[in-house]
């Protein structure tokens, strides 16, 4: 009779573990006692655990089918499988016959070896696959890229200096600090392992127009003094062209002005900001002169009154 394993215990995570950090946890282990280069007793034992561990608790449906075994059994004991087990569960033979060296245990649940698991060939560790690292390196796309979205093509240099080319789809309001995943993009697996994964984490380069702070965009939008004191109408840029924005009377500068929906798009898109600057007039012809100091006669005006 099969011993019942903690496949929880095993990888040493709790039973509420996200895939995230399950994933993070098993390569860890992995690396630690893959058997062509760990120097930890019993290394392969404990990576024929920490395989078959993973290959349960990644798939959501074995993960399912283990967990209603309940939290009542101990590693180590003695276990049978529910009389009923094998009709709620279709798992026999769903890997096909590939040599396997998962335990009695995992084949009273799955009937049989799960593929892509440890391949257990003799002494030495060969044959064993482990998956490849993920990898991580930043990107930088224009603004108007996570605006539109679309497939672009890029180059990535790796630390050796060699080159490669790689086609990916920029999703439609992405924002800086996000990533795009590239499966089987990463490091080479080892033992025929699959590669591991390739992310791109997003940033913007420096826009001529535009500031951004996660899906809202700022704008600062340069207005005449008369444009400011009797109210105007401007074209005013924005990323999906330019609109007609309504200067109120008695604008001051630095005046905020919010363009709802006009900035990147999402789930709930983020809005445009106007910020106004008022813009004087150089004073370099007599008749420029004349008209500031006419103003300075017949203004009641003091801009540092709020100083008193």
């Amino acid at each position: 009779m099969p011993e019942y394993k903690d496949y929880y215990k095993i990888m040493g995570v709790a039973r509420d573990v996200g895939q995230d950090e399950l994933k993070r946890v098993y390569r860890r282990l992995a690396r630690k006692f893959h058997p062509d280069v760990s120097k930890e007793k019993d290394a392969e034992a404990r990576f024929k655990e920490v395989q078959e561990a993973y290959e349960v608790l990644k798939d959501p449906q074995k993960r399912a089918a283990y967990d209603q075994l309940g939290s009542n059994w101990r590693q180590g004991q003695e276990f049978r499988p529910p009389p009923d087990w094998g009709q709620n569960f279709e798992f026999s033979n769903a890997f096909g016959d590939q040599e396997g060296g998962f335990s009695d245990f995992f084949s009273s649940l799955f009937g049989g070896a799960a593929r892509g698991g440890a391949r257990a060939r003799g002494a030495g560790g060969r044959g064993f696959a482990m998956a490849g690292d993920d990898q991580v390196a930043a990107i930088e796309i224009d603004l108007e890229d996570s605006f539109s979205g679309g497939t672009q093509t890029i180059e990535l240099k790796s630390g050796q200096g060699a080159a490669r080319t790689l086609k990916i789809t920029i999703p439609q309001g992405i924002v800086e600090g996000q990533r795009i995943r590239l499966a089987g993009q990463g490091s080479p697996g080892h033992g025929g392992g699959p590669s591991g994964d390739l992310y791109l984490e997003v940033r913007f380069r420096k826009h001529k127009l535009f500031q951004v702070e996660g899906r809202d965009v700022t704008l600062t939008l340069p207005v005449a003094p008369w444009e400011a004191a009797l109210g105007a109408t401007v074209p005013t840029p924005t990323l999906a062209g330019p609109v007609d924005l309504r200067i109120p009377a008695n604008a001051k500068a630095g005046q905020r002005m919010r363009l709802k929906g006009r900035g990147l798009p999402g789930a709930t898109p983020g809005d445009q900001y106007v910020v106004l600057k008022i813009v004087l007039p150089p004073a370099d012809t007599a008749e420029a002169r004349e008209l500031y100091e006419r103003m300075q006669r017949e203004l009641p005006f003091d801009p540092r009154a709020e100083l008193q």
